[in-house]
């Protein structure tokens, strides 16, 4: 990261200062994520435990992390698979065209 700033974002009623290369705006955007995964996760774990909490948030994010990329495979097998019955029709539809043209000619 050559162009890096620090944004103080607050997340969970800490005030963090970020060191990124990202655009700020974006930064604040991602800690406003946070807070809110950590806030949800604080209604499941009232105890106050800062790292209990931070654990739980984490794992939410990882859990649609994951669930991301598995839709996103899902689309490319999906888009790949019509891809090909595609490919198929217009080598069928080339021969067509091209037999014709030699029974034509022919």
């Amino acid at each position: 990261m050559s162009d890096t700033r620090v944004v103080h974002v607050d997340i969970h009623g800490q005030r963090y200062p970020i060191r990124s290369g990202l655009e700020p705006s974006y930064v604040v955007e991602l800690a406003a994520y946070v807070d809110e995964k950590m806030r949800l996760a604080n209604r499941e774990c009232p105890t106050g435990d800062t790292l209990k909490i931070a654990v739980l948030a984490a794992i939410n994010i990882a859990d649609e992390c994951f669930r991301a990329r598995s839709e996103a495979r899902d689309g490319l097998d999906t888009f790949a698979s019509r891809a090909g019955a595609l490919e198929r029709m217009l080598d069928l539809a080339l021969a067509d065209v091209l037999e014709a043209d030699l029974s034509r000619t022919g």
